[in-house]
């Protein structure tokens, strides 16, 4: 391809929260279901952030570190399923805060947790055509789940942006690849609260088939094999589907070290496996070969064959703060401050 990742920023929100916390108000083992899941605590987004303050975030890092012009990028797109506005775009938002407007096409982007993934195809198409010089893909969510749902013991908070140009590449994109159907594993209608799941099938015949059949024909399509990659990230609705898949297919717990993010903060949604990119970044040296499998569902998986240049050597990582600094960091809160900040709390009309 002619174009890759010429910057990247992530923020996750400060805030945490344990399964045993959760399970401790709800009469349940949350430990067990924590281990469970893999899961040791979820990041919670403060009562004045949301994904517009997030991506915002990300973004300003991703900028600075690539010390990029925010009047040369021609498109803007944000990825989220807990935007803000029903009417109302959070991409515009967003570009006006980093100084970006007027000249470019912005908009946001849905498709359960692969939104992130798909603003970054899009941004591929449009760089690599020449019609614009730098794209911005961000995965960015607020999600929750309902109160004593086992979602809400893993749906997190947090946004990883990457600035897509075809100069100054610190990670080329040598291909990408989706696999999609219409698997309706998980939802949520307009003005439903909460969204809803289809319980075990949302592992099989949802996550799991699309994960590996977009992983195996991403590899087949570039005459690759597992050891052929350094790192390998795939979507991580909790810490212990990503680990069964990357066994399934072959790949090594070193090789999946850094990718894997949910265990500390929780299922990002939009944001897992742009996180997970992240922080493979942050650790990678130049030539490393990364395959990155995001998965939304509904359902579809996007999977991108990746390398680091030479370029990441003098690349800028230490403006800003580091994956692992927001997995090593947080403040723990007690689930009626969370059930605060999440607006879990409602009372009658007069």
């Amino acid at each position: 391809m002619e174009a890759g990742i010429v910057s990247y920023g992530a923020y996750v929100p400060r805030y945490r929260i344990t399964p045993s916390e959760i399970g401790r108000v709800w009469g349940s083992d949350g430990a067990t279901v924590g281990q469970g899941l893999n899961v040791e605590r979820k990041s919670v987004p403060a009562p004045d952030e949301d994904t517009i303050t997030i991506s915002t975030e990300a973004l300003r890092t991703a900028l600075v570190r690539g010390a990029i012009d925010p009047q040369q990028i021609g498109a803007m797109y944000v990825g989220s399923e807990s935007h803000p506005y029903a009417v109302k775009p959070t991409a515009t938002v967003v570009a006006q805060a980093v100084g970006a407007t007027p000249n470019l096409t912005a908009a946001d982007f849905e498709f359960a947790c692969k939104a992130g993934t798909a603003a970054i195809q899009t941004c591929l198409g449009l760089v690599g055509s020449g019609m614009i010089r730098y794209g911005v893909a961000i995965g960015t969510d607020t999600s929750q789940g309902a109160p004593g749902d086992a979602l809400e013991y893993s749906a997190s908070a947090g946004g990883a942006a990457f600035v897509i140009g075809r100069d100054r590449v610190i990670c080329r994109v040598h291909a990408t690849r989706s696999y999609t159907t219409d698997t309706p594993d998980f939802w949520r209608r307009e003005g439903q609260r909460y969204p809803s799941h289809g319980g075990r099938f949302t592992g099989e015949p949802a996550y799991f088939r699309h994960v590996t059949e977009c992983a195996r024909g991403m590899m087949e399509a570039v005459g690759a094999s597992p050891s052929d990659y350094r790192h390998v990230v795939f979507h991580q609705p909790n810490g212990k589907f990503p680990q069964r898949v990357g066994k399934q297919l072959g790949f090594t717990e070193a090789q999946m070290r850094y990718g894997l993010v949910t265990p500390r903060i929780g299922n990002t949604y939009s944001a897992a496996a742009l996180l997970g990119l992240a922080n493979v970044l942050d650790h990678a040296g130049a030539g490393e070969r990364i395959l990155m499998v995001g998965y939304g569902s509904g359902a579809g998986s996007d999977a991108f064959d990746l390398e680091t240049t030479d370029a990441l050597v003098d690349f800028d990582r230490n403006h800003g703060r580091a994956v692992q600094w927001y997995l090593d960091h947080g403040v723990e809160i007690p689930y009626a401050v969370y059930a605060k900040f999440r607006g879990k709390i409602h009372l009658a009309e007069g």
